[in-house]
């Protein structure tokens, strides 16, 4: 009985301590299996576009052009952009850059009025884009190539990224992934960038949280009445002996 009551004691304060970070932990749980994460990064949003086919002799004229103007780089990636063949060239260090390879001039990093067009061209609909910013440092929200362009549409709180070197979306965000995100954060204890899931505090969160659930597992026999029936026959046992 003694070692019983010191169970029933971790195990309530135990369930005191961490009682609002486990109901955090199931309500988060819920959450993210309610959602795909197809969904929650709005892959679903994505225009269908087809595929763009590159001409290769313009192609290998502009970067016949390029080379003769003294452009260099560890690797080059041909592609369309807004109807035009573009080359990007990332050199072993520092921001790529990117060409029109029917003139040869660089195209990076991409204008505001380019960057509306990409993210307006990538979203599903006809949606406009209604607010536009520029961003120079990674926060919570976006963690991805720098600089980049922010363009928001009103529809479903959306935003989507376009990297001024590249002109590529990097990042799609809805009211739906921040609510997630957030609850992300919560979950894995890392409230400021949502990301670390080894912190100390989660990992003494989660020893204290299994050891509470030992104490319950040991507490279970008594709490079913198991154990006083067993007392009882033992008595029992014994006066007949």
């Amino acid at each position: 009985m003694a070692g019983n009551g010191i169970w029933a004691k971790i195990h309530k304060w135990l369930a005191l301590l961490m009682a609002v970070q486990i109901m955090l932990w199931f309500a988060s749980g819920l959450f993210f299996a309610m959602f795909p994460i197809e969904r929650v990064r709005s892959e679903h949003a994505i225009a269908a576009a087809a595929a763009a086919p590159v001409p290769f002799d313009r192609a290998a004229d502009g970067l016949l052009r390029l080379g003769s103007a003294g452009v260099t780089g560890e690797r080059i990636e041909i592609r369309t952009l807004l109807g035009r063949t573009v080359a990007l060239v990332s050199p072993r260090e520092g921001r790529p850059r990117l060409y029109d390879l029917a003139t040869g001039r660089r195209a990076s990093p991409i204008s505001m009025a380019s960057a509306a067009r990409i993210a307006e061209a990538d979203l599903a609909g006809d949606a406009r884009a209604a607010r536009i910013a520029r961003v120079t440092a990674n926060d919570s929200e976006y963690r991805g190539a720098l600089p980049a362009w922010r363009v928001d549409f009103a529809e479903a709180g959306r935003s989507l990224y376009v990297a001024a070197d590249s002109g590529l979306v990097t990042a799609r965000r809805s009211t739906l992934w921040r609510v997630y995100d957030f609850l992300w954060g919560l979950h894995i204890m890392d409230w400021r960038h949502h990301e670390d899931f080894n912190t100390p505090l989660l990992m003494i969160a989660t020893v204290l949280a299994l050891a509470m659930a030992i104490a319950g597992i040991v507490l279970l026999p008594s709490r079913l009445g198991l154990t006083g029936g067993l007392r009882r026959r033992r008595i029992n046992r014994s006066a007949a002996g």
